[in-house]
């Protein structure tokens, strides 16, 4: 994939914006952290030199002057809703997410638990994280949200919640995900810190869409593609449009909610709002480092076609409604593509059809596809990872990375110990049964160390791959598409 995208340059002009916005707000600024800080993959692939751990080091960057606040909503808690690339609940990777920003040295306040009315989960989440020495704090729904500007900005309303106490002129607030109460937490500090004398402000970051970017370009089509299940539009800034004569694009939420946040802001501080637009709110400079428009477009197009391949599968799991997959199939009609337009798909399905079995193909970065089919040793999954390694490795066809010698005792426990119904060696167990072999062939040894090379790779199979195949090859950096079909007719499937 060629790079588009400069990301040296966006994270010194990043940090270097923040700074501004901060010396611009008075005494502190509560800054709304949107997306994700690590594993920021969506941008790496529609902006490919954009770099998953970009946010993080902006926060490095700031350091000595920030301190960050997380909030969870305790109906996302009660709920157990999951963080969809990583399928681990989001109170878990709340956890995750601390323990790695403090392994960066980076402060961190509190846990806000957003949205609470007596959720059980919630307070054993609480207390999880009081005894492991991290504060948290409950905030209920607000009083008079979003019309009645006079309680919501009283005792009544955000003055029921707890005050937070901070130190650093920067408060970063996040969260794992969507419609977690961010801007509420934002906008209730604000009120405890003006009834302290203290003058703060507010700002957001988030990086889609991008605000500079024409309203279709593929980039920001992307996002919408991204957001489908939330329902998210993007459109042009009218506030900003009226405001300077200039077009600017945001997304829908933010404009709805945009007149109730600026009277808010005006009735906590008193003083006209200095926002006169949602975009002005912002500070992503991430529109100003793209370096080549051409590869960032082909590079969205393709994330738009890898999430309409998402949402059909999400649909045949029951995950989302038929209208998500619809939503990204317009996208793709509006830019002209389709799964033709994806060179890993064809592969796949003819060797399927060649084979009658499950199959995958997967593109190498120089562009060859190579295939894999569903055997009576092993699955697709990993077949076509023993095929792309010996094609890395101009190992020839009919040369065996596995010995039996090593793979008859897999099948042996499989088989006889565990009493598995399915005697086929699974992607992990040859992972596994390579690594061994490692240590005294070098010929496979050389095959593994070519892993690293299917970083950014692109992978489709013919069926919905389990839960367990699609994190290892997540993992590995592969870019994987599955028709949505199973492999069986059996309920279960995990």
């Amino acid at each position: 994939m060629k790079i588009g995208f400069d990301n040296k340059a966006y994270i010194a002009q990043q940090s270097q914006r923040i700074v501004d916005r901060i010396a611009s707000q008075g005494d502190k600024l509560y800054l709304e952290f949107g997306g994700k800080l690590f594993d920021d993959y969506h941008a790496t692939r529609v902006l490919p030199g954009f770099e998953s751990d970009a946010k993080v080091r902006i926060l490095q960057s700031l350091r000595d002057r920030s301190e960050i606040i997380f909030c969870i909503s305790a109906v996302d808690i009660e709920r157990n809703k999951i963080r969809a690339d990583f399928g681990i609940p989001y109170h878990q990777d709340v956890m995750r997410l601390i323990d790695k920003l403090r392994a960066l040295k980076l402060e961190i306040n509190s846990v806000v638990i957003t949205q609470y009315s007596g959720q059980a989960a919630a307070e054993i989440f609480s207390k999880k994280l009081n005894l492991r020495g991290i504060k948290t704090y409950f905030h209920t729904l607000t009083k008079g949200y979003p019309t009645d500007v006079d309680t919501i900005v009283s005792d009544e309303g955000y003055g029921t919640n707890p005050y937070i106490e901070t130190a650093k002129p920067l408060v970063v607030v996040t969260a794992p995900g969507p419609g977690s109460g961010k801007l509420a937490t934002c906008l209730s500090q604000l009120y405890h810190e003006y009834k302290r004398g203290v003058s703060a402000g507010y700002a957001k970051f988030e990086t889609f869409p991008i605000w500079n970017l024409p309203l279709k370009h593929p980039v920001n089509l992307a996002y919408e593609a991204a957001t489908a299940d939330l329902k998210d539009v993007n459109m042009i800034d009218p506030f900003h449009l009226d405001a300077y004569g200039v077009t600017t694009v945001n997304y829908n939420r933010d404009i709805e909610v945009f007149p109730v946040v600026r009277t808010i802001l005006e009735k906590i501080t008193g003083t006209v709002c200095p926002y006169r637009s949602p975009t002005d709110m912002g500070v992503n400079m991430a529109g100003f480092h793209i370096t080549d428009d051409e590869a960032v477009k082909e590079a969205a197009r393709q994330e738009i076609i890898r999430r309409y391949y998402k949402t059909k599968c999400d649909y045949k799991q029951g995950l989302v409604e038929m209208e998500t997959a619809q939503k990204v199939e317009l996208l793709m009609k509006e830019l002209g593509i389709g799964e033709q337009n994806r060179a890993v798909v064809a592969p796949a399905l003819q060797k399927a059809a060649d084979s009658s079995t499950p199959a995958m193909a997967v593109e190498l970065p120089d562009g060859r596809i190579v295939t894999g089919k569903t055997t009576d040793l092993m699955t697709a999954t990993a077949t076509v990872l023993i095929n792309s390694l010996k094609t890395l490795c101009g190992i020839a066809d009919d040369i065996h990375l596995l010995s039996p010698i090593v793979l008859e005792p897999i099948l042996k426990l499989k088989t006889e110990t565990m009493h598995s119904e399915d005697s086929r060696l699974n992607l992990e167990e040859v992972l596994i049964a390579l690594s061994i072999s490692a240590a005294t062939n070098p010929l496979v040894d050389a095959a593994m160390k070519r892993l690293k090379r299917l970083r950014g790779c692109e992978a489709h199979s013919t069926v919905i791959l389990t839960r367990a195949d699609e994190s290892i090859f997540r993992q590995f950096g592969v870019n994987l598409t599955c028709e949505p079909e199973f492999p069986t007719k059996d309920l279960y499937y995990i």
